[in-house]
């Protein structure tokens, strides 16, 4: 006997797809450097020094005790606060914000601790990270819930307005005393008009069939 196989659910391969999570894991952690870069070395041409390496992925520079620390850490928190666009592209479901934004910061602690070779003990850094975090998830899953709840429109404005106002309007003909010409039909009316169809051609009447003469 041959078992037929129950169909996978709508949408649960492409949910669970790896290759697609691995493709928006990538995408989401290159967008959060780059913005993390642009800011960074923006700040850096302000502030007269020279960009480097080191303030992009060195945790020793983030500092709470100087104001290049405070500036990074600034730079990185407005990173977290632009992330939630390509979270809300990418993503665009609330429940899996919290694994990506998750995701994205304990990479961040990989290379951090890969380029120093030494795991951060700042904790300046691991407060900076845990706010940051904070941060993404809770308008991540803000902004992936208001678009999930956002109402879909369907269809144009010419068919459902044009029967709502045929409606609105057959409804205050009907309030007024005035109905419709389509509503105005003859064959209410009593007396020689009795029968007489909608097309204005003239009353009717049933007549007798003569009965059929035997062959």
């Amino acid at each position: 006997m041959v078992r037929r196989r129950r169909p996978p659910r709508p949408g649960a391969l492409a949910d669970l797809a790896p290759l697609r999570i691995l493709t928006q894991i990538v995408a989401l952690q290159a967008s959060y450097y780059g913005v993390a870069l642009i800011l960074i070395v923006f700040t850096t041409f302000v502030a007269g020094r020279h960009p480097d390496a080191g303030l992009l992925l060195d945790w020793h520079n983030l500092r709470g005790d100087v104001t290049t620390g405070w500036t990074l850490g600034l730079c990185w928190m407005l990173d977290s606060l632009i992330t939630v666009i390509p979270i809300l592209l990418l993503i665009a479901r609330s429940k899996l914000v919290p694994d990506f934004a998750i995701t994205v910061h304990m990479i961040n602690l990989l290379v951090t601790t890969v380029y120093t070779r030494s795991i951060p003990t700042n904790v300046y850094w691991w407060g900076l990270q845990i706010c940051s975090s904070a941060l993404m998830i809770a308008l991540g899953i803000w902004a992936c819930q208001w678009r999930e709840l956002k109402p879909m429109a369907f269809g144009g404005s010419g068919g459902g307005g044009g029967k709502s106002k045929g409606k609105e309007r057959a409804t205050d003909g009907a309030a007024n005393g005035h109905l419709p010409e389509a509503d105005q039909g003859e064959g209410y009316e009593m007396g020689a008009a009795r029968g007489k169809g909608r097309d204005g051609a003239g009353s009717y009447e049933m007549v007798g069939m003569a009965p059929k003469e035997p062959v």
